[in-house]
């Protein structure tokens, strides 16, 4: 997505399209949500949008799309993979060991799971289909979205004034981001596997 693209779309749409992407972006559905937040910044220090909507269309979004993948989880994630997920090995046994272990670390990973591709768009689902607690879910959930967003857009923002940035390349921030994503998950793993040969 370049910035005539946004910037057509925003024309048509106004703040909804970051709404939309934020949203899509959240619940599974491929969008590039870093470099559109970063790109945000870019455009509100260009005075082509105006950082309280801009930012409050981002945060919405976002925070919708996780309470919508919570309650997908909830009411229709469980009864759909013990029904379809025989057929790919998910059984009830293993499922239950999934939710075990993610109720263990389930704070961290919605608060900071947001930060890491693919967790972002797991995390709510998998809250969901653990019965975690909505009340709790809420509070990590708000404090996550705005932990996420407000510091891209607000990087973008200071990038944008100190630095002359071409905006047609800023959507390879997030390929750049989810590189050293790979890199850590990467790392961890043979870490692990080194103290395991150890023992």
């Amino acid at each position: 997505m370049n910035i005539n693209t946004l910037l057509h779309y925003l024309d048509l749409y106004g703040y909804f399209i970051i709404f939309g992407f934020l949203f899509l972006g959240i619940i599974g559905i491929p969008a590039p949500e870093e470099s559109l937040l970063f790109l945000i910044g870019i455009l509100i220090y260009h005075h082509n949008l105006a950082f309280i909507p801009a930012s409050l269309s981002a945060i919405f979004g976002a925070f919708i799309g996780m309470l919508s993948a919570y309650a997908i989880g909830k009411y229709i994630g469980s009864s759909f993979l013990l029904k379809y997920g025989k057929y790919v090995g998910i059984t009830e046994e293993r499922m239950e060991k999934v939710k075990n272990k993610y109720r263990k670390n389930v704070r961290k990973t919605i608060l900071f799971g947001f930060y890491m591709p693919g967790i972002r768009q797991i995390s709510p689902y998998f809250a969901g289909l653990s019965n975690y607690s909505f009340l709790q879910y809420l509070v990590y959930c708000t404090l996550g979205t705005i932990l996420w967003t407000l510091p891209f857009i607000l990087a973008g923002y200071y990038a944008g004034s100190t630095f002359h940035i071409d905006p047609k390349i800023v959507p390879y921030f997030g390929l750049f981001l989810f590189f050293l994503f790979l890199l850590y998950v990467f790392g961890s793993f043979l870490i692990k596997r080194k103290r395991q040969a150890k023992e």
